[in-house]
């Protein structure tokens, strides 16, 4: 696998969480240097959330060690709060609140915030800022989701399916504005369905099958490993599905 010199932003180290008799996380381990973006990948119940909440000190887990920034997550969650955003799911919000009344609240919450105006901006969003949150779109509330995430200026962001529901056009809005986030040095950990967002992303990705490492590395490593034509082939192929 590609090595690299940058300075480590997140480190699991044979990392165990079970649910009674069920292994969700099973001795899983990897490392995400600082500055670039990461993709967890599998299907739905690999133990993708299951890795994210143990990461973001929200589980706890019966063995191994997580770090991030250095710290445990689970002992400074308040100090990482300030260094970490996440993308909360379009039904965290409450939909009587306007956007920029939801921007308002978020800004709030931060030490060194971003300027929530230029964001709506960024974003495509400015027009939108006196609009309930119920009336946006689908892609809209996304995006909005996202730009939360963001608003605390963090060294480290997680999104869980970020573009699920935008349009082509908005995808790729949000992968310019991802690049630009990585060219800040900001560290991205991400899931994704999508493997045309996981080539055009990724610096790194991991795949889970059952909790369970079945490969890791560059895009690039991991389709030549496979045998494969492109990630698509590829994924499907290390699951052991039919293409």
């Amino acid at each position: 696998m590609t090595t690299t010199n940058h300075p480590i932003a997140i480190s699991v180290q044979e990392l165990v969480k079970s649910f009674d008799k069920v292994m969700a996380v099973d001795h899983l381990s990897f490392t995400v240097p600082k500055g670039t973006i990461f993709g967890l990948l599998g299907h739905n119940g690999a133990g993708k959330s299951t890795t994210i909440d143990c990461l973001l000190g929200t589980q706890a887990y019966q063995s191994g060690h997580v770090s991030i920034l250095g710290e445990d997550p689970i002992k400074v969650r308040k100090k990482l709060f300030q260094k970490v955003g996440v993308q909360f799911q379009e039904t965290a919000f409450q939909s009587q609140l306007k956007v920029k009344e939801i921007c308002q609240i978020t800004h709030s919450l931060y030490e060194r915030p971003r300027d929530w105006q230029k964001a709506l901006e960024t974003f495509g969003l400015a027009d939108k800022k006196q609009a309930f949150v119920s009336t946006l779109s689908g892609g809209e509330k996304q995006k909005l989701c996202i730009l939360l995430a963001v608003m605390g200026n963090p060294e480290v962001i997680f999104l869980d399916e970020l573009t699920t529901g935008l349009d082509p056009k908005a995808r790729r809005e949000v992968w310019r504005y991802l690049h630009l986030l990585k060219e800040q040095g900001v560290t991205i950990f991400l899931t994704s369905h999508f493997m045309d967002e996981v080539e055009n992303l990724c610096d790194q990705i991991l795949i889970l099958k059952e909790g369970k490492t079945i490969a890791r590395g560059t895009v690039q490593e991991v389709i030549e490993a496979s045998g494969q034509k492109n990630m698509d082939e590829a994924f499907l192929y290390l699951m052991g599905e039919e293409f």
